[in-house]
């Protein structure tokens, strides 16, 4: 809140400037040509863009020239009123919201003819875009200046120390960009601003005051100050004790979005100050409870703080407050009945704390209460008596709220509607239950009501029809359940927003139905709003955002709604069953159409687009036409992944410099991945099950923001890249599975601090596992987080398709969870590395199918997350280390086909898994049926061992006893016989003697 109490010189400033307008008609006075050729080289120094000064011609009578102001009596330009017409947008504005500021704004230079102007009092340049060029020190030359605005004019550089000479200045803002958040302005010391003795505004936030030590001892010794804002400037802690006095003038204080570490203790002692503002400050010692000297506060904003505090009791004590904010604080406990002694609180704000339990019933006390949120908190009641708590300040008014809709009485009526003060209400994400009363609809000066993410139930009340001041209704997320018909919306001719996805309701209005509203925001996603388009959309001109994605529609989308799509910025018709074709998108910021059955070539798009998904659809095609459209330099996020398309990836990228999530996965695709791709900077890259073939380009490696890179499922060859190692520092997950990948894993790979999951699996890698995989300091930690990402003020999460225990999943929310190594089905040989037991927040490992030897290490043990662990069909030897007993979220284990021996481990966990799991071993105990022996081999391993040691030695005396009974015995007994084989001896011996006779010629 910029300023809450106007001064007097304000007041009469701003009179004048109405009493003289800008180009006063009823005037005789013609301006002074000094001053109008003054003006003229003014302007022909800028840069004018939607042509504001057209009025400024040569000739002309300056004084009706559009933003100039001249003294009734004299003449003389007295005041410029040339601040940029919009004010700037949000940097999450929409994209043509952004546009019609720019084209708004004044650039280029600043004449010093300006000084010509010698009675100029009042100079506004504000919301213009001088980024070119520093503040101009000729500024402080005008010494007729009473009232200076440069806000968010885009200067760059120091704040000139000439504008000490500005002796009659009283109002001063030179704000820097809050848009942007940039420090373009700054500021060394602020000595400058204690010859201003006229100063009584005073805005120097988002200018960069951090070198400034003197910023409290200057503008608190300004006599005449009485509002200082000093939002954003990197002020630490009061950089001096101050000697205060207790007389002192400032009415409001804004210090805002600093390094304050504690709420300052000067403050307290400024009697007569009616707004402070010490938001977004980090502040972890407890608030001073001293609110009770400065009783006249009115506005007090204490939010984003304190997150250890407590809620200091003096501030119940302020009887003037009407605003307090107190949002983000992790405050605690129940509320405070005491918050009945704030009469004249009109806004509250307590959202994003932990405050539980019931709402007081002196709330209900609260009776000049327009506005309250008490969102994001652990509020567990019924909205009911939530309702009926808040409706008090009437007393005739207690029974009505459970009274059916048809025993109300008009005098009842009205008298309940001289209660109304409640403007706004917003409940959102508590624990409130129940149904919405039918009483609902007697609130008649409620604007906005927001119960969303709540366990409401019951149906939608009909009764909100006759809320006719509604303009927010937003009960999304909930558990209402019913039809919902036209007269539910009978007289909610004032609605703007309708946000009620996420619940079990069902509309189909009379298809000749035209609404009484001209929403901006509709989202009715997970409604029954099929299996017909709905037609009353239509209607709806104003219309910037729409939701009716999982709504149960099977039509062809009409051609009316996509020449409607002219007023869109974001358009969600995901997951239904939508047919044909879609020639071109005219949406604005973002289109998601996935989960459709949409056919043919891919439409063309005709306004710059930050975010398009046409994920699982059918269309088909190439994508030439598409990627090499010149148009695209606005896309951010593009998946058309699970679609039909074909040929190769065009190498037209270069112009896509902000893309920063692709998804092509899941098509026909072929050739090579385009140079050009490595050039946009990437943060997701996903070519999953294509065609794809050659080498990785290394381009890629110019990609340094890539988080997650899916190259799976292809047919990529030659060895992994140590340049991802590298270069690719910030990867969390690295998937290039079922390829033809071979060589050595690259040490260099083991440099992915951030890595969260590694997928190497399918294809022909040899050679040993690195020994340094203890340097992926993200598995060797067990605190994960959520992988988020922020587009256009909506949150989107990373995903990524992972196979874990053998099944492949697609994990979005949930992708910071889930940590794994996937090196199955390679050709990896020698031990596997005792460095994998410092992976202690891995879940989930596969080394099964491969060549590796040696023993499993027993500090695996250590990996106190792991769930799914794959050894199998490898020659490991040894036994199963008993520190795998401690390891008790396993649930997939497989050891199988190994050569491994000994006794299982005795634990919950291994002994829950199938025989086949441990199968083709030498293992023993349960769950394999082989019993153990004293010296921990299988018993019938044993007995098998002593029937090979006995059958050996019977074998030899039998072969003994066979060969002598067979051929000695005979020789020896039948004498034929043995003359017969000593002659057939002598004949072979004398033939042998002949060959080595011969030979040895």
């Amino acid at each position: 809140m910029r300023s809450v109490t106007a001064s007097l010189f304000q007041f009469l400033l701003f009179t004048a400037a109405i009493s003289f307008s800008f180009c006063d008609g009823n005037s005789n006075v013609l301006c002074i040509q000094s001053e109008r050729e003054a003006l003229l080289k003014f302007k022909n120094d800028l840069i004018d863009p939607s042509n504001r000064l057209s009025s400024w011609v040569e000739g002309g009578d300056c004084c009706k020239w559009n933003g100039v102001v001249c003294h009734n009596l004299t003449g003389h330009v007295d005041q410029l009123h040339l601040a940029a017409p919009l004010s700037s947008p949000d940097i999450l504005a929409p994209f043509a919201e952004w546009e019609a500021y720019e084209r708004s704004t004044l650039g280029g230079q600043i004449n010093p003819s300006l000084l010509e102007l010698q009675h100029l009092s009042w100079l506004d340049l504000s919301n213009n875009d001088f980024s070119s060029i520093q503040i101009p020190e000729f500024f402080g030359l005008i010494g007729s200046l009473t009232y200076l605005n440069l806000s968010q004019a885009q200067f760059r550089g120091a704040i000139p120390d000439n504008f000490g000479n500005l002796s009659k200045l009283q109002h001063l803002d030179v704000r820097g960009d809050y848009f942007r958040h940039r420090w373009d302005i700054k500021a060394k010391s602020l000595q400058w601003i204690s010859e201003l003795s006229s100063l009584q505004y005073l805005d120097l936030s988002f200018v960069d005051l951090r070198e400034a030590s003197d910023w409290l001892q200057v503008t608190y010794n300004l006599p005449s100050l009485l509002e200082l804002h000093l939002s954003g400037c990197g002020l630490v802690s009061d950089p001096s004790n101050l000697s205060v006095n207790s007389t002192k003038s400032l009415a409001v204080v804004d210090l805002s979005r600093n390094h304050l570490s504690s709420v300052p203790i000067w403050i307290f002692s400024l009697h007569g100050l009616v707004s402070l503002d010490l938001s977004i400050n980090y502040m972890p010692g407890p608030i001073p409870d001293y609110f009770g000297n400065i009783s006249f506060l009115e506005v007090l904003d204490l939010g984003l703080i304190s997150p250890n505090s407590s809620i200091p009791n003096s501030l119940y004590s302020l009887k003037h407050l009407k605003s307090l904010s107190l949002r983000n604080n992790d405050f605690q406990g129940e509320m405070s009945s005491s918050f009945g002694n704030l009469s004249s609180l009109i806004y509250l704000d307590l959202s994003y704390n932990k405050l539980q339990g019931k709402l007081p019933s002196s709330f209900g006390e609260l009776c000049k209460l327009m506005e309250m949120d008490l969102s994001s908190n652990r509020i567990d009641q019924d909205i009911s008596d939530i309702l009926h708590t808040l409706s008090k300040c009437c007393l005739d008014c207690l029974e009505l709220l459970y009274m059916p809709d048809n025993q109300l009485s008009g005098h009842l009526t009205d008298q309940l509607g001289q209660f109304k003060n409640l403007a706004r209400l917003s409940l959102a994400r508590n624990n409130i239950s129940g149904p919405i009363p039918l009483s609902i609809g007697e609130l008649s000066s409620l604007k906005v009501f927001d119960v969303s993410e709540n366990q409401l139930n019951g149906t939608f009340p009909p009764s909100f029809g006759r809320l006719k001041n509604l303009e927010y209704l937003i009960f999304e997320h909930n558990k209402l359940e019913g039809v919902v018909s036209e007269t539910h919306f009978f007289n909610l001719t004032k609605l703007t927003t309708l946000m009620a996805s996420g619940n079990m309701l069902r509309f189909k209005p009379d298809s000749s139905w035209i609404p009484p509203f001209q929403c901006e925001t509709i989202q009715l996603g997970q409604w029954q709003l099929g299996p017909k388009f709905p037609q009353w959309l239509k209607f709806q001109k104003n219309l910037s955002a729409l939701d009716i994605s999982h709504a149960g529609i099977s039509d062809v989308v009409s051609t009316w709604f996509w020449n409607l799509s002219t007023q869109f910025q974001i358009v969600n018709l995901s997951s239904n069953q939508l047919t044909g074709g879609i020639s071109y998108l005219n949406v604005g910021v973002i289109v998601d159409l996935s989960s459709n059955r949409f056919t043919g070539q891919l439409p063309v798009v005709l306004r710059p687009l930050g975010y398009l998904s046409l994920s699982r659809n059918l269309f088909s095609g190439s994508l030439s036409e598409f990627v090499c459209n010149s148009s695209m330099t606005s896309m951010q996020v593009l998946y058309i992944d699970a679609n039909l398309l074909s040929g190769e990836i065009p190498d037209c990228w270069n112009h896509w410099q902000k893309l920063e999530h692709l998804n092509l996965g899941n098509n026909n695709l072929t050739g090579k991945i385009p140079s050009s791709l490595g050039y946009a900077n990437l943060v997701v890259l996903n070519l999953r099950n294509n065609s794809l073939f050659g080498e990785l380009p290394s381009t890629l490696q110019n990609s340094t923001s890539l988080a997650v890179l899916d190259l799976s499922e292809n047919q990529f060859c030659k060895g992994v890249p140590a340049w991802i190692g590298d270069k690719l520092s910030g990867l969390e997950v690295l998937s290039l599975r079922s390829n033809n990948f071979d060589g050595h894993i690259p040490h260099k790979i083991c440099a992915l601090q951030s890595l969260q999951n590694l997928d190497l699996a399918h294809n022909n890698i040899s050679g040993s596992i690195p020994t340094c995989f203890n340097n992926f300091s993200a598995m060797a930690t067990k605190n994960k987080s959520f992988k988020s990402w922020i587009f256009n003020a909506n949150t989107f999460y990373f995903s990524a398709s992972l196979v874990l225990k053998g099944r492949q999943d697609e994990y979005s929310t949930t992708l910071g969870l889930v940590t794994s190594v996937e090196f199955s089905h390679n050709r990896l040989t020698g031990e596997i590395p005792k460095a994998f037991g410092s992976l202690v927040g891995l879940r989930s490992l596969n080394l099964s199918w491969n060549l590796l030897t040696g023993k499993i290490p027993d500090n695996i043990g250590k990996m106190e997350l792991m769930e799914s662990l794959d050894l199998s069909m490898n020659r490991l030897n040894g036994g199963i280390p008993s520190s795998l007993s401690s390891l008790n979220f396993l649930n997939h284990f497989n050891v199988s086909y190994n050569n491994l021996t000994g006794h299982i481990p005795t634990s919950t966990q291994l002994q829950s898994f199938e025989n086949s799991s441990y199968m083709a071993n030498h293992l023993c105990g349960p769950p394999v049926s082989k019993s153990c022996s004293t010296e921990g081999l299988p018993t019938d391993a044993t007995n098998s061992r002593r029937r090979k040691v006995n059958g050996f030695y019977v074998s030899m005396i039998a072969g003994f006893v066979m060969g002598f009974w067979g051929v000695v015995a005979p020789l020896f007994f039948i004498r034929s016989w043995r003359h017969t084989y000593y002659g057939k001896l002598d004949q072979v011996g004398s033939k042998l003697n002949v060959f080595w006779a011969t030979v040895g010629r």
